[in-house]
Parts: structure tokens; C-alpha cells; sequence
């Protein structure tokens, strides 16, 4: 899977060392120990490599998504992220009926190359190909710092659902087929937004019910 030059492949063990730099230059306002780390990152490829994607430029890892299955109950969607993934654990439950979206990483100089939009769609096709329910995930939302000192994280993802504000990770998440169906509180450490996160859900149409008859 190509584009751009660009080539798409599935996690593996030896990349984590790379991807756990990724993330620390595309989060520079978050505390390293709330990011994946290398452990963790092949905990990950070891236990759902299916699931999740790097992008390459040459021999270069320049981005990535991942994901694992997970069991989640939408009405009862508040959670952190330290609460479903433990410090060195990849959070995966093989029997799980939701792929859920870990990250989304792109290098600064890769970005707004449709990198993201792209690794949209390859965990949507895991869906279709493994018969989930569909995507779940904390969204951050990096547009918010220049918003918190006068709205609310809910008022600030209905502005942006409504289209009076453009966030450049919700935004984009909308448009990609996401619904943005709340918030969520001390998703992720992080002091440009205060912690706060949009819980996205995509709805897999293809999806089959197996209790069903």
C-alpha cells in the first residue's frame, strides 16, 4: 500500500524504539510517561500487529496509527487512558468487539499530507475485515488551548460539530465519517488542553451481529 511515496505497513517488534521518538516529537506538551514507550509500543505489535500501521518515507518511520480490540460499553463511554491501557501492557482483548484508536502520530513535517485520513481508513478496513462494531477513541483536541478561557470542552466540540470552529484533529475526524459523542475528563495529561479529549465512535455499516440468528 502506497501513496505519496509514501509506504503503509503493519507494526513490528523492532520498530519501537523509532515510533516511541515519533511520539515524543509530535507530543512535546505532554509528559513522556503519558505516551507510549517502547515497551509498550511492542506489547502492541506482539499482541495485535493487524491493527496497527507505520508509515514510511524510504527506510524511515515518519508516522503511525494503532489500535487494539477492546470490549466498551458506549453508554458508559467516560474513561482515561491510563485507566484502559497499564504502563507496559498493550490494553488488547482478543475477543474484543471495537477496534480502539491509540494514536494517531505524524512527524510535524509530514503533516497535512493526508497521512491521517489514510490510517482512517486502513483501521476502518480492519473492521470490515474482522467484522467489529466499528472505531472508538479519545480524540485530543489541539485547537481548544485557544478556546478553554472562554468556552467549555463540550461547547468547544459542538462549535466545532456545528462547523463555527475548526479543530485540526476533530475536524478532520468528522469529515472521515466519525460522530463526536461527548467528552472526556482527564482523558490524557496534557497542559495545552487541560486533559480534556472528544470521544469519536465510527459505526462499521458492515458489521454483523453473531448472536444474531
Amino acid at each position: 500500500m502506497s501513496g505519496d511515496q509514501l509506504r503503509y505497513v503493519s507494526i513490528e517488534p523492532q520498530m519501537a524504539e523509532e515510533l516511541e521518538a515519533i511520539e515524543l516529537a509530535s507530543f512535546p506538551s505532554s509528559d513522556p510517561e503519558d505516551l507510549y514507550n517502547a515497551r509498550e509500543l511492542r506489547a502492541v505489535a506482539e499482541d495485535y500487529p493487524e491493527g496497527s500501521f507505520v508509515v514510511c518515507d524510504g527506510d524511515r518511520a515518519v508516522a503511525m496509527g494503532t489500535g487494539v480490540r477492546r470490549n466498551f460499553d458506549l453508554n458508559e463511554y467516560q474513561h482515561t487512558m491510563a485507566e484502559f491501557f497499564p504502563s507496559g501492557f498493550s490494553g488488547h482483548e482478543p475477543d474484543g468487539e471495537w477496534y480502539y484508536g491509540t494514536t494517531i502520530t505524524v512527524l510535524p513535517e509530514y503533516r497535512r499530507r493526508g497521512i491521517g485520513q489514510r490510517l482512517y481508513e486502513l483501521r476502518k478496513q480492519v473492521c470490515r475485515d474482522q467484522n467489529l462494531r466499528g472505531i472508538i477513541a479519545g480524540g485530543v483536541l489541539p485547537g481548544f488551548v485557544d478556546h478553554k478561557h472562554e468556552m467549555s470542552a463540550a461547547d468547544y466540540v459542538e462549535a466545532v460539530k456545528s462547523g463555527e470552529l475548526v479543530d485540526p484533529t476533530l475536524t478532520m475526524q468528522l469529515a472521515s465519517g466519525f460522530e463526536a459523542i461527548g467528552v472526556l475528563e482527564n482523558y490524557l495529561p496534557d497542559r495545552k488542553s487541560d486533559g480534556w479529549a472528544s470521544m469519536i465512535v465510527w459505526h462499521n455499516p458492515e458489521y454483523v451481529d453473531p448472536n444474531r440468528s
